[in-house]
């Protein structure tokens, strides 16, 4: 499974936006972007999910033990 840092900052260099790009179109701030694009462990969901929003995904429960099973 990919971490959402990873999936960003792929996503966002495949489109080729920069940091500052992918902040003001999904409307959070630089240093947000910037921290969740180095993992951060604590961020505001809402935030995650307004960015993940511009890619068409979201933040959701996954069930632990089937990932598990599929990297074990």
């Amino acid at each position: 499974m990919i971490s959402i840092a990873s999936y960003l900052k792929n996503k966002r260099k495949q489109l080729k936006l920069t940091q500052e790009d992918l902040a003001y179109r999904s409307g959070v701030g630089l240093r947000f972007v910037r921290e969740l694009e180095q993992g951060k462990e604590t961020v505001r969901l809402d935030k995650v999910n307004q960015v993940l929003q511009l890619f068409g995904k979201q933040v959701g429960v996954v069930d632990k033990e089937q990932i598990d099973d599929e990297q074990g």
